[in-house]
């Protein structure tokens, strides 16, 4: 096991920095400033393309996160460069908040409050301020915590809406993308707020934040698991009703993870107690997504049993680290075994050996997904590097107590 462990470690050193080089030579705008928009599957960037507020976040996460790590001063003066750009472009001086997209010389294209993207840019923003112990990203922070707690937070129900226009008024149309479903609340923004609330924590442990953060757990535990297949439930109205039945494997191996760093940082142990039981279970019922060959499906609907068997990148990075970290709370070694295959399948067919970074995905017949994004506003360095980041401090830990003790 030792073996394995120090092997999957140098693999993943190894990747992490083949994806900080990537995103280094490839998507610096050097015309307009910040970073590019679109790189397409054949490396050909797209001038015009415009800039997401979600990709540029996860660009700030990653270099800083990076730089904490390895102390590379290349990552952190990346880490800078997308601080500078997101605090002169992306946040609304008027409003607060940030805009959803801009076009390719930075000025707002989309200025709705999507909260996915302030979420995410929190989030950043606290990892930024760990690298580089600048106040100012410290304060904008916190900022942005504030514009959520005041229009977007349910003081009726709990939890958080979905979106807003520019001024925070209601929209009609609340939607990420095309895929989701046009309800008020939904798992996925509840989980990356719990993340850039959890990251805040870290580096501001503030009383009230603290609450929330307890609170979210508690709308995870108590709203948004299926007590019938055990799954996360995506989309939900105000009342928390849930409003699908779409079985989402990387985003229930995600927030099994997720949520137990969020109890294991306030501190509460019979919360994370509970939540390490959670892991597993949400491990366990994620494992019915596993392909032979070691991959993570995308999703399935259990109301006419179909099966989307294509391999995201992210759906497999989010699986390496899930189902590591259930390995780690239960001891059970098919856990371990299942993260080790996946990482087989990632190196075998992920990985764009040849240009770089990984594909959008693999077809359920075995094609590469080539009319995908490389870079785009959802295909960002974050769901791979982060995962390399979190398995090689994770197994480091491993290692130095011996693989005991769990």
């Amino acid at each position: 096991m030792k073996a394995d462990l120090a092997k999957y470690q140098q693999e993943l050193n190894q990747e992490l920095e083949n994806i900080l080089n990537f995103w280094k030579n490839f998507t610096l705008d050097e015309v307009n400033g910040g970073f590019v928009g679109k790189i397409d599957h054949n490396n050909h960037i797209d001038e015009a393309a415009p800039k997401g507020s979600v990709l540029n976040a996860r660009i700030l996460w990653t270099f800083s996160a990076s730089y904490s790590l390895k102390k590379d001063p290349d990552y952190l003066a990346i880490a800078d460069r997308a601080f500078q750009y997101i605090k002169d472009h992306f946040i609304d001086p008027e409003f607060g908040g940030v805009y959803w997209m801009l076009d390719a010389k930075g000025n707002p294209l989309d200025a709705k409050k999507q909260v996915y993207a302030i979420a995410f840019t929190i989030y950043a923003l606290s990892e930024y301020f760990i690298a580089s112990q600048i106040e100012e990203s410290k304060v904008l922070t916190i900022s942005l915590y504030n514009d959520l707690l005041s229009h977007s937070y349910d003081q009726k129900k709990g939890g958080y809406f979905e979106a807003f226009s520019r001024d925070w008024k209601a929209l009609e149309d609340l939607r990420l993308s095309d895929k989701d479903a046009n309800e008020k609340k939904t798992m996925n923004t509840h989980l990356h707020v719990l993340e850039a609330f959890t990251t805040l924590y870290r580096i501001w442990p503030d009383e009230n934040l603290k609450n929330n953060i307890i609170n979210l757990i508690n709308n995870f535990t108590s709203k948004m698991i299926n007590r019938e297949t055990g799954n996360l439930i995506l989309f939900l109205d105000e009342d928390w009703n849930p409003k699908s039945s779409i079985i989402s494997y990387g985003h229930d191996i995600e927030a099994a993870w997720l949520l137990l760093e969020a109890a294991e940082a306030v501190h509460e142990e019979k919360l994370t107690g509970e939540i390490r039981i959670l892991a597993v279970q949400l491990a366990v019922v994620s494992q019915k997504g596993i392909d032979p060959d070691g991959s993570l499906w995308y999703e399935s609907n259990p109301s006419n049993n179909h099966f989307i068997k294509e391999k995201h990148w992210w759906v497999q990075a989010e699986a390496m680290v899930g189902f590591f970290n259930a390995w780690q709370i239960s001891g059970d070694e098919s856990f371990l075994t299942t993260s080790l295959y996946n990482w087989d399948f990632v190196k075998s067919k992920i990985i764009d050996h040849q240009n770089g970074e990984w594909f959008w995905g693999i077809t359920e017949t075995g094609e590469i997904m080539a009319s995908e994004d490389k870079v785009g506003p959802w295909k960002c360095p974050y769901h791979n590097s982060r995962a390399c980041i979190e398995l090689i401090r994770r197994i480091g830990l491993e290692l130095a107590n011996g693989c005991e003790n769990r």
